[in-house]
């Protein structure tokens, strides 16, 4: 019988995991589980996603803002610290100010707008446009801020940022001023000491900081780069890719991923003579259209996957060619002529007419993406994703 389902996403429940758990077994023991119960097979090029979440917290991955602390001591002493483009986030960034806060006489926070890198608001563009400022050039003090737009709560989390953040730097007896300002050279006039919070742009703004004045500047990315105390760290991305996990504790981006989904993918050939793919994801990386809020609060959507996820998708546009290079065709004469393109496509399809509307994003990113949107972040309890049929085509 023909096959008329392309791809398909499972999301995969599994037990809640802590440190010291062999996760390599839990999800292979998890995938096996699954496809007896509920009767799919495990075929090549399935691919096998599992959050970051898990691997971090089966590493013990964590840090307390008492460490934070002493790592920001380390680097800036009681200089004073511009804290230069955090993302609004009561879960990504809320603990690591507490922590940063501790270690600090006094921080010059300067916030982006009217929105954050990733698309958080402060105010709307129309109200921009109705006071007459422009976000590139014009710098405002919080009391500035407040006389022109006033009191402004996220739209989804309904919280003050402004205030929020502000509390949290005085709720450690440290000194805390605010101003708005999308230049990264702004905060060389208060002060020479920046910690860079910003995420995809972070490596351009310490170079802007560092060629116009700066002193001591480190990112996020510098902060718990090795162990304090014995804390969890991570030797890339420091408190990058961060999540609140207690109101003391925050679990990091996890480390060493490479062995685990290089072992997951060993003992799956093991048991089923099966070569699967396997990934580690975050956030993927795509847009709310309500709230124009890009998700990829993550430095990136996947820290380690198998080879045969590397590269782009090769794909044509069927409907170019049924628009077009097929137009006088129908049926079964028109699915034929499709298949034989597909067959004898290139390797390699780039700048041709047939590829118009396939935009080639990393196979990981849209793939992070879809495990991203199966798995959701709340009580699902499914950190795994079985995905089948990704490499297909119209003809397999």
């Amino acid at each position: 019988m023909e096959r008329i389902v392309g791809t398909v996403a499972r999301g995969i429940r599994a037990p809640i995991m802590k440190e010291g758990d062999d996760i390599v077994k839990i999800v292979v023991d998890t995938i096996l589980k699954a496809s007896e119960i509920e009767g799919f097979t495990i075929n090549n090029k399935d691919i096998i996603s599992l959050t970051e979440s898990i691997v971090a917290r089966t590493q013990g991955n964590y840090a307390s803002i008492n460490d934070i602390s002493k790592d920001i001591v380390s680097k800036f002493g009681e200089d004073t610290i511009g804290v230069v483009f955090p993302i609004l986030s009561r879960n990504r960034f809320a603990t690591c100010l507490h922590g940063i806060a501790k270690g600090s006489k006094k921080i010059i926070l300067m916030l982006q707008y009217p929105s954050d890198e990733v698309g958080n608001p402060l105010v709307s563009l129309d109200e921009l446009d109705e006071k007459g400022i422009n976000p590139w050039t014009d710098t405002l003090t919080e009391e500035e801020f407040r006389k022109l737009f006033g009191y402004k709560k996220h739209p989804f989390t309904n919280v003050d940022y402004i205030d929020f953040y502000k509390t949290i730097v005085e709720s450690h007896g440290t000194k805390c001023q605010i101003i708005f300002s999308n230049n990264p050279k702004t905060i060389l006039d208060y002060t020479k000491n920046v910690l860079v919070c910003d995420i995809h742009s972070r490596f351009r703004t310490k170079k802007i900081l560092k060629s116009n004045g700066g002193e001591k500047i480190y990112g996020l990315d510098e902060i718990l780069t090795t162990s304090i105390n014995g804390s969890g760290y991570n030797e890339i991305y420091g408190l990058l890719g961060s999540n609140m996990a207690t109101e003391e504790k925050v679990k990091l981006f996890p480390r060493d991923c490479q062995s685990i989904v290089d072992e997951i993918q060993s003992r799956i050939t093991e048991k089923t003579g099966k070569t699967v793919e396997v990934m580690i994801y975050g956030d993927g990386a795509f847009k709310d259209p309500v709230g124009k809020i890009w998700e990829l609060a993550d430095p990136i959507v996947s820290p380690a996957y198998t080879k045969g996820l590397e590269g782009t998708p090769n794909e044509i546009k069927l409907k170019y060619l049924a628009d077009n290079s097929f137009a006088d065709l129908k049926g079964e004469e028109l699915k034929k002529a499709i298949g034989e393109y597909i067959e004898n496509k290139e390797s390699t399809l780039m700048d041709t007419p047939e590829t118009l509307g396939t935009t080639p994003r990393k196979l990981t990113d849209l793939i992070g993406s879809l495990s991203d949107l199966t798995s959701g972040s709340g009580d699902k309890g499914t950190p795994i994703v079985y995905i089948q049929g990704y490499f297909d085509n119209y003809i397999k």
